[in-house]
């Protein structure tokens, strides 16, 4: 049977503003019909990397935080800590940061919550018995809410192709540790004979993994996986070289994603917007050129038929020659050209598999 995606194109006019096609949308889908007075409802998304502004807009969440409060809910904003050493490695950081990009409560009309706490070891672990995990490490706020909707911008990703809803969901909902988990089959490689010594991927390596002697050497007993160095090299001298099969931490984010939502299949709902469509994660501190134009914003129930429609999606519009696709950008498959070595289908095969989802869908336009 197939999944119901509502989606909403981003053309405009006088009295209807793309806010409020979002409400139509939400509202259509049925997302918020979950609520109940007095729940505790998550808005799980990414509050945006120093100095990245591909993120979605805090106007946009400002509109479902007043939907959420309408059915009498108690919304809230959250995302767990990074990683890496960025902006937003501990709760002091990331707040500041999404102060910073415009999610003040002032702006957004709701409370920002780190799912992990202070420094990540806020965090619950929920047994889900798949084949990699028997039990994932969860952001405590996410586990506790009522209700999880999830609001996620649509991007590639230089270890699972794209990030979608089960990227946000998976690895954005993880505690530090249960990162740390997710990331642990990636080993970066450095290809010497491309390395100029100029240092930069030491310069921010998070784990001070990295050497320095002529050309760079990763010591590999400290790296942590994070793949920083992989987009951090001008000369493109490092890519990953996976520890075991590279479909491995596309498993392990589903994994992920089926303890977050457990216990929420009823209460949970997927808003992702297929805008400013940046060939790399957010988490990076800037933004590139986007792949393809602004597309939609997207609606289900469904996770997976979610992802499998925002891929489509971009993959069937006209790619951007002056985005990192180049020359390349008329073939089919955009994210297979970013990342030529991984299968982004697997992360949704596997999703499926589990029961999370249906990657067979109808697309619903709300006008």
């Amino acid at each position: 049977m197939s999944a119901e995606v509502f989606f909403t194109n981003l053309r405009t006019n006088q009295g209807q503003s793309q806010i409020s096609k979002l409400e139509q949308l939400v509202t259509q889908a049925g997302l918020l019909n979950c609520i109940k007075p007095k729940d505790l409802v998550a808005l799980k998304l990414h509050f945006g990397e120093r100095g990245n502004l591909a993120y979605v807009q805090p106007q946009y969440v400002r509109r479902i935080v007043e939907q959420v409060k309408k059915r009498e809910g108690r919304p809230f904003l959250t995302d767990a800590n990074t990683l890496y050493v960025g902006s937003r490695a501990n709760a002091v950081d990331h707040l500041e940061t999404a102060i910073e990009n415009g999610f003040d409560y002032s702006v957004v009309a709701a409370p920002l919550v780190i799912a992990d706490g202070l420094n990540g070891k806020d965090y619950v672990s929920v047994p889900v018995n798949l084949k990699h995990f028997q039990e994932v490490k969860i952001g405590s706020a996410a586990v506790h809410a009522d209700v999880l909707l999830a609001i996620t911008h649509f991007k590639g990703h230089e270890a699972t192709g794209f990030g979608g809803t089960l990227k946000n969901l998976g690895m954005g909902s993880g505690s530090r540790s249960g990162k740390q988990q997710q990331h642990s089959d990636i080993l970066p490689t450095i290809k010497l004979e491309k390395c100029l010594g100029c240092g930069k991927c030491r310069q921010w390596c998070p784990a001070d993994a990295i050497d320095l002697d002529g050309k760079a050497q990763i010591n590999e007993n400290v790296c942590i996986g994070c793949g920083e160095c992989t987009v951090t090299c001008p000369q493109k001298a490092i890519s990953i070289n996976w520890r075991t099969d590279q479909d491995v931490i596309q498993e392990k984010i589903v994994e992920y994603t089926a303890g977050v939502l457990k216990g929420k299949q009823d209460k949970a709902g997927f808003i992702t917007f297929v805008t400013n469509v940046s060939p790399l994660c957010d988490c990076y501190g800037w933004n590139d050129a986007p792949i393809v134009g602004d597309l939609a914003i997207l609606a289900s129930q469904d996770p997976i038929a979610i992802d499998q429609a925002a891929v489509d999606l971009v993959n069937q519009a006209p790619g951007n020659p002056h985005s990192e696709l180049g020359s390349r950008c008329h073939e089919y498959d955009k994210f297979r050209v970013l990342y030529p070595g991984i299968d982004w289908n697997v992360q949704l095969e596997y999703g499926e598999k589990i029961g999370l989802g249906n990657r067979t869908y109808k697309l619903i336009e709300v006008k």
